[in-house]
């Protein structure tokens, strides 16, 4: 970061105060501002905004009954505030509210599990990325997700795969249409059917493509 730049506001929701003092001395070595920390869940909505977070960091599990507060509150975020990204950090994998979450509105969107987060780089890195917009996701989550058998890629056409896995390299459906020598049209065609196939509903292309990318960086038999 530039000292031109501003540091992104961070505000956090986590109800282990060892592990919310740990988040908000980790915030501050990556060169974020905590906004606010909070052990509960309550007037989430008006704490973000009073806050100027651009980024809400929530546990799933918190204050009163300890079974999903935090993942509803992230839920109303979505709803109330689309510009703020909402990162769900949680030692537990809810799988309808995980989709919930996904297809509940635009604008930065996560779920990692904390067992998972290795490193400061790493979650730093999934805050940016929620903050600018876009989608993290643990696989573990992903999996929770994915409605189909154990194989997920076994539905697919030859054409599906290499679609597929052309988007696992990052090509957009220009550059894919214009590496396969097919139109940009029969590209939109091939990821539709992908999509449905995985059984990805339409809760927005970008986060459609991020769990279809995983569930072939994951499936893939190929070292």
């Amino acid at each position: 970061m530039t000292d031109q730049e501003t540091p992104l506001r961070v505000i956090l929701f986590e109800d282990s105060i060892l592990l919310r003092e740990g988040l908000v001395r980790l915030f501050a070595e990556a060169g974020f501002e905590t906004a606010g920390a909070f052990d509960d869940a309550e007037d989430v909505v008006a704490r973000t905004r009073d806050a100027g977070a651009q980024v809400a960091v929530l546990d799933v599990r918190m204050p009163p009954t300890f079974r999903d507060e935090g993942i509803r509150a992230a839920l109303a975020v979505r709803a109330a505030l689309p510009e703020v990204g909402v990162l769900v950090l949680s030692q537990y994998v809810e799988g309808v509210y995980a989709r919930e979450l996904l297809g509940a509105g635009e604008g930065g969107v996560g779920y990692l599990l904390k067992d998972r987060v290795t490193s400061l780089e790493e979650l730093s890195a999934a805050v940016r990325q929620v903050g600018r917009g876009g989608t993290v996701l643990d696989p573990r989550v992903v999996q929770q997700l994915m409605r189909t058998g154990p194989d997920p890629l076994g539905a697919l056409t030859p054409r599906e795969r290499e679609v597929l896995e052309s988007m696992a390299e990052g090509r957009s459906n220009v550059a894919i249409a214009g590496q396969m020598g097919i139109g940009v049209g029969a590209v939109e065609k091939n990821i539709s059917a992908i999509f449905a196939k995985l059984g990805l509903e339409d809760s927005g292309t970008a986060h459609r493509r991020v769990l279809a990318v995983l569930a072939y960086v994951q499936n893939d038999p190929r070292p």
